[in-house]
């Protein structure tokens, strides 16, 4: 990636240099950094927010109410695994569209998931499945995309529910009958 990165600057210099533009590529270079950054920033602001609501809702014991209502589902899955609370932490913030502020949760329950795996070098079915369903993971509400598009002036931020619902749907469905099939392949 660094490569191509670097690819692209050098191009585009030369491409300033042979038209006679070097002055509108550094600025158009400069003006890209700058809302490179806001929007970095903008997005570290709505992760904190989300993080600190999820950290509130893990020490008021909500973790373990919400494990207790996806528990029906969730066991089928992932038996009686002692990472359920941060399973269920995980799937609680990706359904809230929460992305980035569902990863200390996910990595919590990958680390309980290997544990329980014994120190084996390949992932058990357990960790492949919840690997594909963080990854792709289902979503009721896409918070972060509905505050970036916010953010950007959209008129409604939230018109892209339905869309959401269906694609974040498919490709979960899509992701763990992979991994179903694929580790029965291979066990």
């Amino acid at each position: 990636m660094n490569y191509i990165w670097a690819a692209m600057v050098v191009f585009s210099l030369i491409a300033g240099t042979v038209t006679g533009n070097v002055e509108g590529v550094l600025t158009a270079g400069l003006e890209g950094a700058g809302a490179a950054f806001e929007t970095v920033l903008g997005f570290a602001g709505i992760m904190c927010f989300w993080s600190g609501i999820l950290a509130l809702c893990e020490k008021g014991g909500l973790a373990n109410l919400i494990s207790k209502l996806l528990s029906p589902l969730l066991r089928r899955v992932f038996g009686k695994s002692m990472a359920m609370p941060h399973i269920a932490m995980n799937v609680t913030a990706n359904l809230l569209g929460m992305g980035n502020a569902a990863t200390p949760a996910g990595i919590n329950a990958m680390q309980e998931l290997d544990r329980e795996n014994n120190g084996r070098r390949t992932p058990s079915r357990a960790m492949s499945i919840f690997a594909v369903m963080n990854t792709a993971s289902l979503q009721i509400v896409p918070t972060t995309v509905a505050a970036m598009r916010a953010k950007t002036g959209a008129a409604s931020p939230f018109d892209i529910m339905p869309a959401v619902w269906i694609t974040s749907t498919v490709s979960l469905a899509a992701a763990v009958i992979a991994v179903l099939v694929l580790t029965r392949k291979y066990d």
